[in-house]
């Protein structure tokens, strides 16, 4: 098929969606941040403040979170929409010209700029695990949705998920102008075709979440000395206590670089979420003394729970942080500024380089 007959298939077939697309995207995001910010009703969420910055030093910005609006609010008689981390609503369109691809965006929330962009594509027989897969971007026009580019190029590498068959393909793409993109994944098959699916979203002026270059909130995290059994403070089993040693916090002021995982290990329940919380158990294990690894689980009372999410109470770190998805991993630099940022499941490679990075700048 001609790169003209694809083009056409697509407007084709945005035009059949663009109603309930564009519905879907004028409100996908605030329903999207309501559902995960744990049913906090009529609640302006602004970010704690940060201590002062060093004589002669810029501050860097303060991480906020959008407001939620009325239509988007958690009915308050529902217990289980209250305490339940809901998932979020797809906030995105396949378009593809095979009967058997799809792809499953696993970094949502995307904004302007160069950004992680990770994606898990599939067949009739499960993950597409090929080594790399080529990634086009497309921006489309917001008057005709005329889908213009390729805007960029970029080979995705595959990386495969620990113990299973998962995993997904993670390139960096820029987003140069908010607005509705399209990032297409050239997939070869096996008897020698190429095949085509695209994954379009909306790009947004700001994230939702803490982003690159901010200050996270200092809302403090639980350690061990705030409880009598660590597993008080996470639904796995797999409980490493140098991970409850210091709060968010005194992670900020240690002069020592951070790794943060907000995962609850044992409500894993997609396609994109892993086993953060090990990987990161490996690299404290990899780089003691030279970091902060800290370990947030997504819910304060995970022995009352006991497999009934009902019963569960959201960590309030998830509000202040703007969390819209089930797993995130924050690196922070030696000052407290975030430098990586990770939505969903990491794979120990992208962690490790990112890791790296701000442990050589320390060290120089």
């Amino acid at each position: 098929m001609t790169a003209d007959s694809r083009l056409t298939l697509h407007s084709m077939k945005i035009q059949i969606q663009e109603q309930t697309a564009l519905a879907m995207h004028t409100k996908i995001l605030i329903k999207t941040t309501t559902a995960l910010l744990y049913a906090i009703i009529g609640v302006t969420l602004v970010a704690c403040g940060t201590s002062e910055p060093a004589t002669n030093q810029p501050e860097p910005p303060t991480a906020t979170v959008a407001q939620p609006n009325d239509d988007a609010l958690v009915d308050e008689t529902n217990s289980e929409s209250n305490n339940k981390l809901s998932e979020p609503e797809q906030n995105w369109t396949v378009v593809t010209e095979s009967e058997n691809l799809d792809i499953i965006l696993a970094t949502p929330d995307l904004a302007t700029g160069k950004r992680r962009f990770a994606v898990v594509i599939t067949d009739d027989s499960g993950i597409v695990a090929l080594p790399v897969v080529q990634l086009a971007s497309y921006k489309y026009t917001q008057d005709t949705g005329t889908r213009q580019g390729p805007i960029e190029t970029q080979r995705a590498r595959f990386y495969p998920f620990p113990y299973g068959s998962r995993g997904l393909h993670a390139a960096e793409m820029n987003f140069n102008s908010p607005g509705r993109w399209g990032v297409e994944a050239r997939v070869p098959r096996p008897d020698g075709d190429i095949e085509y699916v695209e994954v379009i979203m909306d790009i947004h002026e700001k994230t939702m979440s803490v982003d690159i270059g901010q200050t996270p909130p200092r809302t403090r995290s639980r350690t061990l000395e705030d409880v009598e059994d660590i597993a008080d403070l996470t639904t796995g089993s797999m409980r490493n206590p140098d991970l409850y040693q210091i709060s968010v916090p005194e992670a900020i002021d240690s002069g020592k670089p951070t790794v943060i995982v907000f995962a609850s290990p044992a409500f894993c329940t997609n396609a994109v979420c892993g086993p953060q919380v090990e990987v990161l158990s490996n690299l404290s294990e990899k780089y003691p003394q030279r970091a902060n690894f800290i370990h947030v689980d997504l819910y304060e009372n995970p022995q009352e729970i006991q497999g009934d999410l009902s019963r569960g109470i959201p960590s309030p770190l998830l509000q202040e942080w703007g969390l819209i998805s089930q797993e995130w991993t924050f690196i922070m630099d030696d000052t407290g500024v975030v430098t990586g940022r990770f939505e969903n499941f990491a794979p120990e490679p992208e962690l490790e380089r990112s890791l790296t990075q701000v442990l050589n700048l320390n060290q120089n």
